[in-house]
């Protein structure tokens, strides 16, 4: 089997791939799928140079979110519900490989109007941005949205599903050209360049003088934006793809009576996880109807140029969902090196 082992933690341009990685071991719950297409992460870089909360003993195969078909090599575990070739996707350590081992009872059927490339960049990226902003900020219709890094993979899902709820999208990013991407494939309605000295006063020209009801933050840019927030606001802290942990001045929530919300999708398994299925149902029925659609980066790699690939992502070059494609979508058999 194939797949990216970590055996000394480096940088994944430093990590080879493996042509004879171990076989992903079988146990209580546990189901093969054959990886037909895996999503890149930032985290997957942090990950194999053990910078990244979660840290899998060495050695380990690098790799999370997966689109693909359960094997038919292997005996169906009792009680799964999925069958030999079934179309699934979901997330488990390894996904950088020909087959993964995952949790049966976290897969989801994979929607026949998605392809794998767009299925493995769902099971992080869009219960995120979908709880964000329904379960946490409580996005109402009408409402402004600001959405940093728009055109990235939490970014351009937020984008779709503030706009499905009826708000008022505003996509920040770092150039014309990702500006123009979030408008085109997310359907936001206006956009501003962070990279660009008091942007914060063209997002006010925007909304009126208000400011924005909400803020979505995936890059570590809440300083930035309180400047451009309204009263009563809600900022929600995604993440801190920019590499810094923000301190935000307290006097600044207070003034506008605003509120700081984050949102930690991975801990709702542990914390609230019959908050799960709800967010998929709503989530899947956007799909089913057309009214959000997966978007994908243009150029995909195959397995044996991950490191391509995720240094395109680290370089901050692509947008949508960055996947590297393991087998061809029509095909059984693995793709050769």
């Amino acid at each position: 089997m194939r797949g990216f082992v970590v055996k000394d933690l480096a940088h994944p341009s430093k990590i080879p791939l493996s042509p004879d990685a171990p076989e992903p071991k079988l146990g209580p719950g546990l189901v093969l799928v054959d990886v037909y297409s895996a999503g890149l992460n930032f985290f997957d870089i942090l990950q194999a140079q053990g910078k990244y909360q979660n840290k899998p003993p060495l050695p380990f195969v690098l790799g999370t979110e997966f689109a693909g078909r359960i094997s038919s090599k292997y005996p169906i575990p009792e009680g799964c519900p999925f069958k030999p070739g079934q179309r699934v996707f979901g997330a488990a350590q390894g996904a950088f490989a020909d087959t993964v081992s995952a949790e049966w009872a976290k897969l989801i059927p994979l929607p026949d109007n998605i392809t794998f490339d767009q299925g493995a960049g769902l099971f992080v990226t869009w219960p995120t941005s979908y709880e964000a902003l329904v379960g946490r900020a409580e996005l109402k219709k009408g409402e402004w949205v600001l959405v940093t890094a728009a055109a990235g993979g939490v970014g351009i899902a937020a984008v779709q599903i503030a706009k499905a709820l009826g708000a008022k999208v505003i996509a920040a990013a770092g150039s014309a050209s990702k500006i123009e991407v979030a408008k085109k494939f997310g359907g936001a309605d206006y956009g501003v360049n962070y990279s660009t000295p008091g942007w914060q006063k063209e997002v006010l020209k925007i909304t009126g003088g208000k400011g924005v009801d909400v803020i979505y933050d995936p890059v570590g840019l809440i300083n930035d934006s309180l400047k451009c927030i309204a009263w009563k606001g809600r900022a929600l802290v995604i993440g801190f793809a920019a590499g810094t942990i923000e301190k935000v001045p307290m006097n600044l929530v207070l003034l506008k009576n605003v509120s700081l919300v984050g949102l930690h999708w991975g801990a709702y398994t542990q914390k609230e996880p019959s908050r799960i299925p709800v967010v998929w149902k709503e989530l899947l029925d956007m799909f089913a109807s057309g009214t959000v659609q997966p978007v994908t980066y243009t150029e995909t790699w195959p397995l044996e140029k991950l490191s391509e690939g995720l240094g395109a992502l680290e370089r901050r070059e692509t947008w949508g969902k960055a996947v590297i494609r393991v087998r061809e979508e029509n095909e059984g058999r693995v793709a050769k090196l």
